[in-house]
């Protein structure tokens, strides 16, 4: 073997880049999925990002179809946070279908949306933690991201991949013991959030590796069509909830909260204050449920809600409808229909185009975690390969989301 390395003098100022596969199955991602860095010692001279490790081809699978078969698609994008996933999708074809809803509905997906919110924000800032060397954090706040799904379980019999809810509303209404959960969910989150802050938002440490880390413009963020928690950290105070409300978000009083560098401990910091916000979201709910008839838990469409399954078992006319509506039997109106909601991530949207047959002609998910990920390689140049690492984190990139 020969052990001769080349002599570099000050007259041959020679470099030697390393390539560094980082992925697909680093665990440092959090996903699969590949950058392929060269290397100028510890710093990251240039980077390619790869996709589609995971690609599932949804869009083409939900043009075989119908609408009610697609909602275990929409489980599978950002499965953090799968039930926004889910009435995202559920209330597009709600508006295809022109389906008014009762305010108690809007209500009840509000109370579970926002849970899905701080479930996704818990791993990304415990996960940023976690990436600074702060293994306690991420073990402590952790833990309620299980009560929440412990809330998921009671609600529709899931955890995950929730497939919660129906198109025109919930397949059963919340139990008290679901209330109850939420309740203690409620009294017992905001003092861990509140540790979780104390031993993080001053931390000398954690500071020195976030501020000033990554740091992104405004005009660039737009550039790039980032939405969500990424760019609210730059300053501007995009949210679809605000924006453009759905489910009768214009009832409820919350506030944007917005950074000002778009670095590391800003996206942090956003995300934080986005659980109080969510918190406070999820109280003016119950408080309003109250003043709502008990009982109501969908729309009245017949024609569009599966029957009860007592119903289904023992009657015939029943047995029908939950086959046709299942098998997309049912003529929906052609028309090209946008709707959005605001994701973990940022802006999640479906883009349905039905021609009046049992599936869509097309379907495209916009997925912000896509959209956030170009950055990634160019805003990594120059970059220490353990500051990228973190800067991944704050992105909070889901590999299901990505790829589709």
């Amino acid at each position: 073997m020969n052990h001769n390395h080349p002599v570099f003098t000050d007259n041959d100022p020679q470099e030697e880049l390393v390539t560094l596969n980082l992925g697909p199955t680093h665990p440092a991602t959090h996903g699969v999925f590949q950058n392929v860095l060269q290397m100028d010692g510890e710093r990251i001279v240039s980077g390619v990002s790869t996709v589609g490790y995971i690609h599932r081809a949804f869009e083409k699978i939900a043009e075989h179809r119908p609408f009610y078969q697609i909602t275990p698609l929409t489980d599978r994008l950002n499965y953090c946070s799968s039930p926004i996933n889910n009435m995202g999708w559920h209330m597009t074809v709600e508006k295809l279908l022109k389906i008014e809803m009762p305010k108690r509905v809007d209500y009840l997906r509000v109370i579970i949306m926002e849970l899905s919110r701080i479930a996704d924000h818990i791993i990304c800032n415990t996960i940023i933690g976690q990436d600074t060397g702060a293994t306690t954090t991420f073990l402590y706040l952790f833990q309620f991201r299980e009560h929440i799904y412990e809330i998921f379980e009671e609600v529709c019999g899931a955890r995950l991949t929730t497939n919660i809810g129906r198109i025109g509303g919930f397949e059963r209404d919340f139990n008290e013991v679901a209330f109850t959960k939420i309740n203690k969910f409620l009294k017992e989150f905001p003092v861990a959030l509140k540790e979780f802050e104390n031993l993080l938002n001053r931390n000398r440490i954690f500071i020195d590796r976030t501020a000033g880390v990554a740091e992104v413009g405004k005009e660039t963020a737009l550039d790039y069509g980032w939405t969500g928690p990424l760019l609210r950290a730059t300053g501007i105070d995009y949210d679809v909830r605000v924006s453009d409300p759905y489910s009768s978000y214009q009832d409820f009083d919350f506030e944007v909260p917005v950074g000002t560098s778009g670095d590391i401990y800003d996206r942090y910091l956003v995300r934080n204050e986005e659980m109080w916000q969510s918190l406070r979201i999820i109280e003016q709910s119950l408080e309003k449920l109250k003043s709502e008839p008990k009982g109501i838990f969908h729309a009245d469409v017949p024609e569009f809600y599966l029957p009860p399954k007592q119903e289904v078992y023992n009657n015939m006319e029943a047995l029908i409808y939950h086959f046709k509506i299942v098998m997309g039997e049912i003529d929906a109106p052609k028309a090209e229909i946008y709707h959005a909601v605001e994701g973990g991530n940022g802006e999640l949207g479906f883009y349905l185009i039905n021609d009046g047959g049992r599936t869509p002609y097309r379907l495209h998910f916009r997925r912000p975690s896509f959209i956030n990920y170009q950055m990634f390689a160019p805003m990594s140049e120059g970059m220490l390969l353990s500051d990228a690492i973190i800067n991944m984190s704050s992105m909070n990139i889901i590999a299901g989301e990505l790829d589709a």
